[in-house]
C-alpha cells in the first residue's frame, strides 16, 4: 500500500482504511522501539550484573541524558514535519532542500551541544547527588555520550527524515540491527577477557573490562554504524530525499523561521519533561544506592509499555503531516484519532502484561534482592495509568504534524511542574520512592484529559505556508 499516493489522490478514506494506513506505519516502527527498548533491558542486566553501584551510576545521569536527546529530537522534527508536508504537498525539491538544510544546522548544534556536556560533565553528577561510590562510573558514562553525540544526532536525523517519507521497513531493520550490535560491543566492552562455560565447555572470550563506561563505548559505537547506513538511505536511496550534483549547500532563512518555529515548544517541551526527571532524581538520590538502581530500572522497565506508543506516534506525525500537506484536514482528524485509540489499547493491554511479569523482569535485570522488591512495587504503581499515557504520547505526535506545538508544550510545563512535582514533593517525605512514583500516576491521568480535550478542539488545518 502506498500511503503517500493514498493521500495525496483519494478523496475520501473509510474507518477501515485509516486504521490500516495507522498500523503499516505504526507497526515497523514499533518493532524498532520494541527491539531497542530489548537492547536496553539486556544492557540493564548487564551492567546491573556489576552491582547495584554500576546500575545507580547510570540511572543517576539518566534525567540529563533523556534531556539532552529530547533536545536532538526536538531539533529535528523542526526539519522532518516540513519534509512530512512538502511530501504531502508533492513538492520534492522543497523535501530535498529541508533535508540538506536540516544536515547542516544539525551537525552544527550538536557540536555545540557536545562540547558543552562534555565541559560540565565532571560537575554533573555530584549535583545530581553522587555519592563517591557512584560518581566515576556516572561522570565517565555521561563523558562518553556527549563526545558520541553528533553520531547520535546524526542517526535521529536520518531515522526521523525516513520515517517522514514514508520509509518505516528500511529504517525499523537497521535500528533493530543497531540493538544487535550495541549487545555485542557492549559484551567486548563491559566485560574484561575472560573464560565462560556452556554445556560443560570453556570458551574464550576477549574484553576490554571498561565496566560502565564501557557500557557507553558499546552504544556509540553501535549508534555510528547505523548512522552511516541510514544517511546513505537517506542520501542515495529515498526519492523524496535522494540528493544529487550540483544542489545547493546552504540554508534559507524561511526553512529555518518554520524549523525554529516547530522544534523551539517541543525542545521547551522537552526540556520540561526532563527538568522533571531531574527533580525527581533529586528527590530520589537522598532516599540511597538501592533506591536510585530500583528507580532506574522501573523506568528502564516501563519503557517497555510506552515505546509502542511513541512509534504510533511517529505514524501519526507522517500521516497527519501529509494529509495537511494535502490539504484534507478530515484524513488528519481521522488519522489523529485512530492512531490515539491504537495507542491506548496497545500500551494498555502491554502494562496488563508488564504488571503480571513485572518480578520476573527485575530479577533478570537485577541480582539485588532488595532492588528487585522495590522496583516491582513502584513499576506496578505507574501502570495504573499507562492506558492513558497513551493519549499525551500519540496525541503530540499528531498534533506536531499539524505544527500546533505550543500547546502541548504548555499542558505538559503546567501538568508536570503543576502537578507531579509538588505533589511528589509532598509525598516523598510520607512514603518515600512509592510517594514519587503515585504523584507520576496521578499526574498522567491529568495530562490525558488535558491532551484529548485539546485534540478534540484542534482544527486540523495547515498552520504553516507550504509555498
Amino acid at each position: 500500500m502506498n500511503i503517500v499516493s493514498l493521500i495525496q489522490n483519494e478523496m475520501h478514506l473509510e474507518w477501515r482504511q485509516m486504521l490500516k494506513c495507522v498500523w503499516a506505519l505504526s507497526i515497523p516502527a514499533i518493532l524498532a522501539h520494541v527491539t531497542y527498548i530489548i537492547m536496553e533491558y539486556i544492557d540493564a542486566a548487564m551492567v546491573g550484573s556489576l552491582g547495584a553501584a554500576a546500575s545507580a551510576s547510570i540511572g543517576l545521569v539518566g534525567p540529563l541524558l533523556w534531556l539532552t536527546y529530547g533536545l536532538c529530537s526536538a531539533t529535528v522534527q523542526g526539519f522532518s514535519v516540513q519534509v512530512a508536508q512538502f511530501i504531502g504537498a508533492k513538492n520534492l525539491q522543497k523535501s530535498r532542500d529541508t533535508f540538506r538544510q536540516g544536515l547542516i544546522f544539525v551537525v552544527g548544534f550538536s557540536l555545540v551541544l557536545s562540547g558543552i556536556g562534555i565541559w560540565f560533565s565532571p560537575d554533573l553528577p555530584l549535583f545530581l547527588g553522587a555519592t563517591p561510590e557512584i560518581y566515576q562510573g556516572a561522570y565517565e558514562y555521561f563523558l562518553v555520550f556527549m563526545i558520541g553525540l553528533p553520531i547520535i544526532m546524526l542517526r535521529i536525523l536520518a531515522t526521523s527524515m525516513l520515517q517522514s517519507s514514508g520509509s518505516m521497513k528500511s529504517v525499523s531493520f537497521f535500528n533493530s540491527i543497531m540493538c544487535v550490535l550495541d549487545i555485542l560491543f557492549n559484551f567486548y566492552f563491559i566485560f574484561p577477557t575472560r573464560y565462560i562455560s556452556v554445556a560443560g565447555l570453556q570458551f574464550w572470550l576477549p574484553g576490554a573490562g571498561y565496566g560502565v563506561m564501557g557500557a557507553a563505548i558499546g552504544t556509540i559505537t553501535a549508534e555510528a554504524v547505523t548512522a552511516g547506513i541510514l544517511l546513505y538511505l537517506s542520501f542515495m536511496r529515498a526519492n523524496y530525499l535522494r540528493q544529487k550534483a550540483g544542489m545547493a549547500w546552504h540554508v534559507t532563512q524561511k526553512c529555518m523561521v518554520d524549523a525554529f518555529k516547530i522544534s523551539t515548544p517541543i525542545a521547551a517541551e522537552q526540556c520540561i519533561l526532563s527538568g522533571s526527571h531531574v527533580a525527581m532524581m533529586l528527590m530520589v538520590a537522598p532516599l540511597g544506592t538501592v533506591a536510585i538502581a530500583a528507580n532506574s530500572f522501573a523506568i528502564t522497565a516501563e519503557s517497555l509499555c510506552y515505546m509502542p506508543g511513541m512509534g504510533i506516534a511517529i505514524a501519526a506525525v507522517t500521516l497527519v503531516g501529509q494529509s495537511i500537506g494535502a490539504r484534507k484536514p478530515d484524513f488528519a482528524r481521522g488519522f489523529a484519532k485512530f492512531s490515539v485509540a491504537v495507542g491506548m489499547v496497545t500500551m494498555g493491554l502491554l502494562a496488563l502484561l508488564m504488571y503480571i511479569v513485572a518480578p520476573y523482569v527485575f530479577a533478570f535485570l537485577t541480582p539485588v534482592a532488595e532492588v528487585q522488591e522495590m522496583g516491582t512495587e513502584i513499576l506496578r504503581i505507574a501502570l495504573y495509568a499507562e492506558g492513558f499515557f497513551a493519549i499525551p504520547i500519540v496525541g503530540a505526535g499528531a498534533l506536531r504534524g499539524a505544527r500546533d506545538t505550543f500547546y502541548p508544550s504548555l499542558i505538559n510545563l503546567a501538568s508536570v511542574w503543576g502537578i507531579r512535582i509538588p505533589l511528589a514533593y509532598f509525598l516523598v517525605s510520607q512514603n518515600g520512592i512509592h510517594g514519587i512514583w503515585w504523584a507520576m500516576c496521578i499526574e498522567l491521568y491529568v495530562r490525558a484529559l488535558l491532551f484529548a480535550l485539546r485534540l478534540y478542539k484542534q482544527k486540523w488545518n495547515n498552520r504553516g505556508s507550504m509555498e
